[in-house]
């Protein structure tokens, strides 16, 4: 049995959430248009920086909950970082579906929003209620992803 795009796409997501350099939350994207790889993001310090798997979370030894306080972190989201990388090669993404491992934060709601995404598919839960809202609002489809056992051509 052949794999629905979104849980082949979804399958890559878990794949490139690896590469994570983050202690607390491994977070993997993908955007994709008419069926091809865009772009490719994980969470993890900005090119050239350490990571805090070398020298620690700040926000664990600052006990800050999961959803807050974003500016006391060294990585950059995997939304940010597919978003970036796409910017970074030229390719545009507008118009196009962003796939990832957790339902994005404000932040990164707000940057698929004007980078032109039109639908988010992602699998796991955040405690951010606005940019669910704000997603809404622009008009982005947003899917929570349930795995499908049907054969898609």
């Amino acid at each position: 049995m052949r794999p629905s795009w979104d849980e082949y796409f979804m399958e890559i997501v878990e794949l490139i959430k690896t590469r994570s350099t983050c202690l607390r939350r491994q977070v993997g994207a993908l955007i994709v248009k008419d069926k091809r790889i865009l772009a490719t993001g994980y969470n993890g310090a900005p090119m050239g920086c350490k990571h805090c798997s070398e020298i620690g979370c700040l926000r664990e030894k600052l006990n800050v909950p999961s959803g807050q306080r974003h500016e006391l972190c060294r990585a950059i989201h995997a939304e940010q970082n597919a978003i970036v990388q796409a910017a970074y090669s030229g390719t545009s993404v507008n118009g196009g579906t962003l796939y990832v491992t957790t339902q994005p934060c404000i932040l990164c709601a707000k940057m698929a929003i004007n980078a032109g995404i039109k639908k988010i598919v992602f699998k796991g839960d955040y405690p951010d209620e606005l940019s669910m809202e704000m997603l809404k609002e622009a008009g982005i489809r947003v899917v929570k992803f349930v795995p499908d056992s049907k054969i898609q051509c």
